[in-house]
């Protein structure tokens, strides 16, 4: 992937991981706000806030919007602003106007903030530092400050700003936001900030430089570090001390493994090697060997001989299956001189076997990657870093083959542009490969290539689907808060039964409405709730005549707005002609009630009313408690965990009603991920699955996970499961050990 690329490959998954906490930020903001008004001695800044959190708290979605797409605007341009070489301005002033709103002049509290930046800095300095130095490394600079960073504590807090500013009118309130941007507060970034480097990481951007970091910091030194594409043995997430330890034990193994039976007498010519496994696994290391030394053995030249030879290929066309390496040992045994050839050709036929068992992968993908065994074992034998290094070449290009094999079209089979692109790239090195590692980087690079420009056809072929999805969420969202501020009207039973059923069946699809249209007309929402409590206000009994001339004076203006809003959700049958009747006849009645009541008949009335509220409470509860009793199992959390973890770009295998398998990737999750987005093989072609379908479909079995990603690391590791600690000869039989198939 070229660098500008990956560099803003970090865009989507920066956004996607801040506004995973913007839900958790706007209620601890919103808390805040209600927590200042209350200990405000001044009635103004105690009105600003509780109007503020108020509003924040009744239009969380509404704030979601506006954050996520203002993050999206920030962190795009920071990334460009980074590309360009340009300087970062330490403001929020934009020429596009993504900015416009504020500038760090103009803020009162600049200091503040910068206290608040400066903090969240040193709280994550370990993870800056090494986001800074990849960031270097890629844009081959010597350093690069925090300033130029495109996601460093300064660009949160300014977009957060600048989506109060664009979603609260009320220009006042802005002095209130500003003390409030503090850490308990704000987001976490450390996890953020980790995911972003794990992504560099696992691109091959400096994958050694966490534990590089670790070391200089714990040695207090000042030391450059090398310039060379990684050493960890695995990618997993190195989070513990249990972790670190258990990659280290299968590190150990796999040295101790590879160096059993290794002549010493070699050892001077292979300590005097400047080749990077040499180098990396250290002079005095058995396994390090010089790729010269490799490449001139007996074993090799066969291999070279035998990768070309006709026999060779009429031993792959007369395959039951793939032809496997480990079938291969008996035509190559006779040439294998020292205990490195031997072990890493018994480790390398149980890696192709492992790789090769995995049903997740198509036959097509499995014969083409069968086709680059031999070229593979020779990479193998003059570079051991194949079996240390993640992102060695040779094993990215068969993890990629394995990774996008399901996005092949079974309808075009070899006529597919991917297939003959993998094809392609696939017979290159079988007839080029003899010793330069280099070829398996071009091809990668073309694989690669063609995939970017593959997601990006498809990227733009998703963005009507996209904004459909993003309105049928809105909708969601917006009928749940509707919903929830109806309920908390007619919970408490008192609202009178007629009332109580309008406002459930018709008026939450009012409020539905208003919310969904308040990024255009922000004073829908407040209308629309004031006509509700209006409305519940106008059929509580009136006692006195002030009360009932109000009742009077208000009533055509609450009628006036209850039409135009029913109108609008275009409620125009019968049912609402009776259901005015029926309101008519209710004010009617409170107006023609006696005005003089004694004080016991007061308490009587009272009495009266709290125990029907009481009984209308006791009904919905028992209706509750039977609709939850005849509701289907809740969903056991293992699968609700899976799904929530679903990110995009994994791919997912559905069993269709007439047990047909359709293999499907993740293109897109939602922001409040309640829908998922799947395109399969036929790329122009997609659908939208909801949460508790998808949550559904995993429980009754009907969808999994396809385990197609570093397929090499896992095989690797399952083989190194099976090695025995001591062995007198070292020697594993790879076509005589059963190793389980590779699971997730």
């Amino acid at each position: 992937m070229p660098r500008p690329e990956m560099l803003r490959g970090l865009t989507p998954l920066a956004n996607h991981l801040t506004i995973a906490q913007l839900d958790a930020f706007s209620a601890r903001l919103a808390n805040a706000l209600l927590a200042c008004s209350e200990q405000s001695m001044d009635s103004r800044v105690a009105n600003l806030s509780f109007n503020a959190g108020q509003l924040l708290k009744k239009n969380a979605y509404a704030f979601y919007h506006i954050a996520s797409v203002e993050f999206e605007k920030v962190f795009k341009h920071e990334t460009d602003m980074l590309l360009t070489a340009g300087e970062v301005k330490k403001t929020v002033e934009n020429k596009d106007g993504d900015f416009s709103l504020v500038s760090y002049e103009e803020m009162d509290q600049k200091l503040t903030l910068s206290r608040v930046s400066r903090a969240i800095e040193l709280g994550s300095a370990e993870q800056y530092a090494a986001l800074n130095m990849r960031f270097s490394h890629l844009l081959g600079r010597e350093t690069m400050s925090i300033s130029h960073n495109p996601f460093r504590p300064e660009v949160f807090l300014r977009a957060l700003y600048v989506a109060w500013c664009a979603f609260d009118p009320e220009e006042s309130s802005r002095e209130l936001i500003l003390p409030l941007l503090r850490v308990d507060i704000l987001f976490d970034l450390e996890p953020i900030l980790k995911e972003l480097n794990q992504w560099l990481v696992n691109k091959g951007v400096l994958p050694d430089l966490q534990e590089s970091y670790r070391i200089q910091r714990s040695q207090s030194k000042s030391r450059s570090a090398e310039k060379d594409d990684g050493t960890q043995f695995d990618s997993a997430d190195e989070s513990g001390e249990d972790s670190t330890n258990t990659h280290n034990a299968a590190r150990q193994k796999l040295k101790a493994f590879l160096s059993r039976g290794q002549s010493r007498t070699s050892h001077s010519a292979r300590s005097s090697s400047s080749h990077s496994g040499a180098h990396y696994l250290g002079d005095n290391d058995e396994v390090s060997g010089s790729a010269e030394v490799a490449a001139n053995t007996a074993l090799f030249r066969q291999l070279g001989e035998f990768q070309k030879s006709v026999k060779f290929q009429q031993l792959m066309a007369e395959a039951q299956d793939v032809m496997r390496l480990s079938q291969m040992r008996e035509h190559l045994a006779e040439n294998m001189s020292t205990g490195v050839e031997k072990h890493t050709l018994d480790l390398l036929s149980q890696v192709f076997d492992n790789v090769f068992r995995n049903q997740d992968i198509p036959a097509p993908v499995k014969e083409l990657i069968s086709v680059l065994q031999i070229p593979v074992l020779k990479a193998a034998l003059i570079d051991k870093e194949f079996f240390f290094q993640e992102h060695h070449p040779a094993r990215r290009l068969i993890d990629l083959l394995s990774r996008y094999s399901p996005a092949l079209d079974k309808n075009k089979g070899t006529q597919d542009p991917l297939y003959q692109t993998m094809q392609k790239n696939v017979q290159r090195v079988s007839q080029e490969f003899d010793k330069e590692i280099a070829l398996f980087d071009e091809v990668v690079n073309d694989l690669e290539s063609f995939i970017a420009k593959e997601e990006q056809a498809s990227a733009q072929a998703l963005e009507a689907p996209i904004q459909k999805a993003l309105r049928k969420e809105k909708i969601k969202q917006a009928n749940m808060t509707a919903t929830h501020e109806v309920a908390m009207r007619v919970g408490s039973g008192e609202v009178i039964a007629f009332i109580e059923t309008f406002l459930e069946n018709r008026w939450t699809k009012v409020l539905t409405l208003a919310y969904t249209v308040q990024e255009e007309k922000p004073q829908a929402v407040a209308d629309a709730i004031k006509t509700m409590d209006d409305l519940i206000w106008s059929v509580k009994p009136k006692i006195t005549l002030q009360e009932r001339q109000d009742l009077l004076n208000r009533l055509p203006a609450i009628l006036a707005r209850l039409n135009k809003w029913l109108s609008l959700i275009k409620w125009e049958d019968v049912d609402r002609v009776q259901f005015f009747a029926d309101l008519a006849e209710c004010h009617a009645s409170i107006v023609r009630a006696p005005l003089e009541l004694s004080p016991e008949r007061q308490v009587e009335i009272a009495v009266e009313a709290a125990q029907k509220a009481a009984e209308r409470r006791l009904e919905k509860r028992a209706a509750a408690e039977q609709a939850a009793a005849s509701a289907p199992a809740p969903i056991p959390e293992e699968y609700v965990a899976t799904v929530s973890q679903l990110e995009r770009g994994i791919w997912l295998e559905f069993i269709k009603e007439n047990n047909e398998a359709l293999r499907v990737r993740l293109a897109w999750v939602s922001p409040m991920r309640s829908l998922y987005i799947f395109t399969s093989s036929q790329k122009e072609k997609s659908f939208s699955i909801g949460v508790a379908e998808l949550e559904k479909a995993f429980s009754e079995q009907r969808a999994k996970i396809l385990v197609l990603d570093k397929v090499v690391d896992r095989a690797l590791l399952e083989a190194l499961d099976h090695i025995p600690d001591d062995s007198s000869d070292g020697v594993v039989s790879a076509d005589t050990t059963n190793v389980a198939e590779t699971t997730a």
